[in-house]
């Protein structure tokens, strides 16, 4: 099969021709028909996550077509169309089982701790946990999304910010999780307010609900105070910066709550810790949705409540996501998308 496959961290991304993979027991490959570029691949290829092997294919959003199936899966069949969330959990130990795959300490990352889906087959295990069925009015590219950013930002906004209507929640960055969870935030009666230096991601922001929208700067809590009566209920650092996230806590007013989105690659990070203790501040992770999660988040793109596709900006094939991918650590506006037939 062709996929990108970089051999040194930092080094040439290049179009290869690679072994296609195997379906494992109890799990399936995917012919990918879309495959989200991220910041996430970035990480992965500069070498901040550890569980990356040389030579590596990236790649962990994605959604495709079932070719083949392991021995012991029930769910699947060749031929289903399906989308997985970017952390697979063994379906075994008891975080799987209570629902929440998503801190598996068994886990597997396609594009990460093997290879993933910046090819035309990237192989899943445990597909019975953890491969998700795509409705038929959502189209692959936006389905791709559900993999990572759109589904991470559901999760971060809901389930761990537990923002509620009329909640001021402000979104630090205005990437692809970002923007996701504007719109999501805004669609569930949210206010929000978006943080980025880029006016072009600042626009999108603002046609995807945020109310108000704001340059970074140090003046940044301050003015989100102002603007809110007192400061967020929720924030959320959708960068990864020990800069942004210790302003994104001092964004919050008191009992408020900050969700950490972005990875960081900086592990040293400055939390003002005076702040989280006098205002009794709750400080959260936030890592990826399982797939027992997304029947709701499904309902709500297919009613129309959400609309992933309003994030697409772009697709690309096999030679300029080679180009792309050593830029993207950088957040821009809407998501790319690889399409490997071309």
């Amino acid at each position: 099969m062709k996929a990108l496959l970089y051999e040194t961290f930092g080094g040439d991304i290049r179009v290869a021709d690679v072994p296609d993979p195997d379906a494992p027991d109890g799990g399936a490959v995917i012919r990918v028909t879309a495959s989200g570029l991220c910041r996430s691949d970035w990480h992965a290829w500069v070498g901040h996550d550890d569980t990356v092997h040389l030579p590596h294919v990236p790649g962990h959003e994605f959604a495709g077509e079932i070719v083949a199936v392991g021995a012991g899966v029930q769910k699947w069949r060749v031929g289903d169309r399906v989308t997985t969330p970017f952390v697979n959990g063994c379906g075994r130990c008891t975080w799987c089982l209570s629902g929440q795959a998503q801190v598996c300490p068994d886990q597997t990352q396609p594009g990460f701790t093997h290879w993933g889906s910046h090819a035309e087959l990237v192989a899943v295990r445990a597909a019975d946990l953890n491969l998700v069925a795509v409705p038929d009015g959502i189209s692959d590219d936006a389905a791709a999304s559900l993999g990572c950013r759109f589904a991470t930002a559901y999760r971060a906004v809901t389930a761990r910010a537990g923002i509620r209507p009329g909640e001021w929640l402000a979104v630090f960055g205005a990437g692809g999780v970002g923007l996701s969870a504007v719109q999501i935030a805004a669609g569930l009666g949210a206010r929000v307010v978006a943080v980025d230096p880029s006016p072009d991601a600042r626009s999108l922001a603002a046609e995807l609900g945020a109310e108000l929208v704001l340059d970074a700067g140090p003046d940044t809590p301050a003015v989100i105070a102002d603007a809110t009566d007192g400061g967020a209920h929720a924030s959320l650092d959708a960068v990864g910066s020990a800069q942004i996230a210790a302003s994104a806590i001092l964004s919050l007013r008191r009992r408020g709550r900050h969700v950490q989105v972005g990875l960081l690659a900086d592990p040293a990070t400055a939390i003002p810790l005076g702040r989280v203790l006098a205002w009794e501040l709750d400080v959260l992770g936030s890592h990826g949705m399982s797939a027992a999660d997304y029947p709701q988040l499904l309902d709500l793109v297919t009613t129309g409540v959400l609309a992933p596709d309003r994030l697409l900006s772009r697709t690309v094939g096999f030679a300029e996501a080679a180009e792309l991918l050593p830029a993207s650590g950088m957040p821009t506006a809407g998501i790319t998308v690889l399409h490997p037939a071309g």
